[in-house]
């Protein structure tokens, strides 16, 4: 049974460096404790290696909606469910709203106790509070990737194929 995790920060920083920094994947590491390596393979594609409760894995995650100062979504690509969505929202004048869902599937006996202890949800909570001094800390972003993303999957209608673009919300 997956589980849904949910937190949010508002960080002294204005969206741009916010949302910004977020999109340096291969920076998350420096905030997020269980993410140990993200490669950017492509501008969708991203390889991932996490340990979670000293189980370390590894799956490929593909980004299927970004939307610059908005949005960035992702789901694992093969078997274990990982997939999840950051938000960003003006809060204020130079101030952002950061909020993170993430649903993802406990396998081992310890990540299923865990989970049920709700050590995930607080893990993601000091996670973004890491994010927030680490931007705040630095004054500006690293880097940042304005680009865009939409998956486009075919619509049905009544079972017809219309050919159109699926809408995805997490």
């Amino acid at each position: 049974m997956s589980e849904m995790l949910t937190a949010e920060v508002e960080v002294d920083a204005p969206l741009h460096a916010v949302y910004n920094q977020w999109t340096q994947l291969e920076e998350l590491p420096e905030f997020m404790h269980s993410v140990k390596s993200v490669e950017q393979i492509s501008d969708q594609l991203t390889h991932w290696t996490v340990s979670v409760g000293g189980v370390q894995r590894e799956f490929d995650a593909e980004i299927v909606d970004q939307v610059p100062d908005d949005h960035i979504a992702w789901q694992s690509v093969v078997d274990k469910v990982h997939a999840g969505r950051v938000s960003f929202t003006p809060a204020g004048e130079g101030r952002t709203r950061v909020s993170l869902q993430m649903e993802w599937e406990p396998e081992t006996l310890l990540e299923k106790v865990g989970s049920s202890l709700n050590l995930d949800e607080r893990q993601i909570d000091m996670d973004l509070e890491r994010f927030k001094r680490f931007i705040e800390s630095r004054g500006s972003e690293t880097g940042g990737w304005r680009g865009e993303i939409h998956e486009e999957q075919p619509t049905t209608v009544d079972g017809m194929d219309t050919g159109g673009e699926a809408d995805h919300r997490y």
